[in-house]
């Protein structure tokens, strides 16, 4: 029997390849409720494609309960929740309380509200697997052994389109220039978000509540090529890790059905082909860019119960409020130096 869908921000860049996904296997899943923002034409014709009744397409803009309606669904076995920012924490803890597969790929749900996810986990018996290609390729590492055997855990970042970069030119860069990502096409937040290596940081947060790591054993390595995803290295010396070419359906696929995967290859590495990229990573500690020296501040305060993780998942508006990067007058390196101030 199939599986019922919900998706949540369908209209955005997780939602359509969602769709995409959903409509290639049939079999396996039927899409029963959709919910987007303002782009209520796409919203028709999705629903018109899905057979998804008028009653269940929602624009939620205006009327964020919504969200939380939808993904509580009877009919609804996987929640999607690709809602761009902290909206998403509501529909998060109403999918988890009435036991829903959660497919997460609304970040500051567990940034900001880590503890209220865990209580709806417990009391709700549902179930979070990760989206976000990082926390997907963990997710699949720690399968290869027991969490007491975990050493470390170790999440990608391509650099985003300034890696490279000195700090005089960081100073000039447009819009244009933050939102072209050079491995990835995602959806604006969280690619001016990537631009500032902001995304990491609260990467790191994420990874930290979804798989229960301690910060000290998260870090962040800049691998430009975006094959690697992630690592998890054991207590053995042993290191697993995850490689595809970027292609978000491949998570996409594996949260809306895991523990089994797809029979439909997203992103493979074909070595009959041509040779895949060359594998390089280095350390994020030289790059000219404040966002990336903000990641462990809120991992310490996290453990005395500071406020700085909320403001961050709060925020996940703080480069919308810098009205994105290059009408900061700073330039690239201005946002986050105003998350900074506004976090602490």
């Amino acid at each position: 029997m199939s599986r019922g869908v919900v998706i949540l921000g369908s209209t955005g860049s997780i939602g359509t390849q969602a769709l995409d996904v959903i409509a290639r296997h049939p079999d396996l899943y039927r899409v029963v409720a959709l919910a987007a923002g303002r782009n209520t034409d796409l919203l028709a014709a999705q629903a018109a494609e899905h057979h998804v009744p008028a009653d269940l397409a929602r624009a939620c803009s205006d009327d964020p309960g919504a969200l939380v309606e939808l993904a509580a669904h009877p009919d609804a076995d996987v929640v999607v929740n690709a809602v761009v920012g902290f909206a998403g924490l509501p529909a998060t803890l109403g999918a988890l309380e009435h036991g829903k597969r959660l497919a997460l790929a609304n970040k500051e749900s567990m940034i900001a509200g880590g503890p209220l996810v865990a209580k709806a986990l417990a009391s709700g018996g549902g179930e979070v697997v990760p989206v976000d290609s990082e926390h997907s390729a963990i997710y699949q590492c720690l399968r290869s052994g027991r969490r007491v055997e975990v050493g470390r855990v170790v999440l990608t970042a391509s650099g985003g389109p300034f890696r490279g970069r000195s700090r005089e030119e960081l100073e000039s860069v447009s819009i244009d220039d933050a939102l072209a990502h050079p491995t990835w096409s995602m959806g604006p937040k969280v690619t001016i978000d990537s631009s500032t290596l902001m995304n990491k940081g609260l990467e790191v947060i994420e990874a930290h509540e979804l798989f229960g790591i301690d910060y000290d054993r998260i870090e962040v390595v800049v691998h430009p090529q975006s094959v690697v995803h992630g690592m998890v290295e054991f207590s053995d010396g042993a290191t697993v890790a995850q490689l595809s070419l970027p292609d978000m359906r491949l998570p996409i696929g594996l949260a809306l059905g895991a523990p089994d995967r797809l029979d439909e290859p997203f992103g493979a590495l074909r070595l009959e082909g041509p040779p895949p990229p060359r594998l390089r990573g280095a350390r994020p500690r030289r790059l000219p860019l404040p966002a990336h020296r903000l990641r462990g501040r809120p991992g310490r305060r996290c453990r005395s119960g500071g406020t700085q993780r909320r403001q961050r998942g709060r925020s996940g508006g703080v480069p919308r409020r810098c009205d994105s990067v290059g009408r900061d007058r700073r330039g690239g390196r201005g946002c986050p130096r105003r998350a900074d101030r506004e976090g602490r």
